[in-house]
């Protein structure tokens, strides 16, 4: 029989926190195991599987709520299926960049405004904030 894990254990091995851990189960995206004789719980060392499952599609920008998803395709054969999710989310991430590029460029002309500045009284970025 395979060793089961405490919460802190299959926290640690997952490289997440135990609070992060519990966040995930009032989530759904992990099991709550009942609770053992001792009145600890006890989870399966396969759920370490699970917990870096989430943390690596985070990483790749998927929500809380995709990945729910995701865990429900990663049982199957549904790659069409994630490709299909995987280019959306690329699509998102453009989307995102355009907007920071955007900000960017108006926040170095901002500050190459102050540069110009000779006004001590005045501040280009605060006058700009306080057009109506």
């Amino acid at each position: 029989m395979t060793e089961q894990l405490s919460i802190g254990g299959l926290a640690a091995l997952a490289g997440i926190g135990v609070e992060t851990v519990r966040y995930y189960q009032r989530q759904g995206l992990l099991e709550q195991p009942s609770k053992a004789a001792g009145g600890q719980r006890r989870y399966a060392p396969d759920q370490v599987k699970r917990l870096r499952f989430i943390k690596r599609a985070q990483s790749l920008g998927f929500t809380l709520a995709e990945i729910s998803g995701l865990l429900q395709l990663a049982d199957g054969h549904c790659c069409a299926e994630v490709r299909s999710l995987a280019i959306h989310k690329v699509q998102l991430i453009e989307t995102k960049l355009t907007a920071l590029l955007a900000m960017h460029q108006a926040l170095n002309g901002l500050i190459h405004k102050c540069d110009a500045n000779s006004d001590t009284m005045s501040c280009p970025i605060i006058d700009l904030l306080n057009r109506n």
